[in-house]
């Protein structure tokens, strides 16, 4: 059996794992953390025709479903805004 040679880069990961590759022997799950956000609320927006079509647009490309799309941003965005605010 031939060992797997470890990804150099993250690039080199996510392209050998968007391939099919097995990589489980390639990830330390005993420093794997799960994170719990805690409650969820449902939130209603009321968002233009044409932003949900740019959105959708998007989400379609890569693969992924709307809210969770969304959600990712917003994610990304409240951190960034959390370090603005700490400098």
């Amino acid at each position: 059996m031939t060992m797997k040679t470890a990804a150099k880069t993250a690039k080199e990961f996510d392209k050998r794992f968007d391939e099919g590759e097995d990589m489980h022997d390639l990830v330390d799950m005993a420093k794997a953390v799960v994170v719990h956000h805690g409650k969820k609320v449902r939130i209603t927006l009321d968002i233009a025709e044409s932003l949900v079509n740019d959105i959708d647009d998007i989400r379609n490309a890569i693969g992924v479903d709307r809210g969770a799309l969304i959600k990712i941003w917003l994610h990304e965005r409240v951190k960034q805004e959390k370090i603005a605010s700490m400098a």
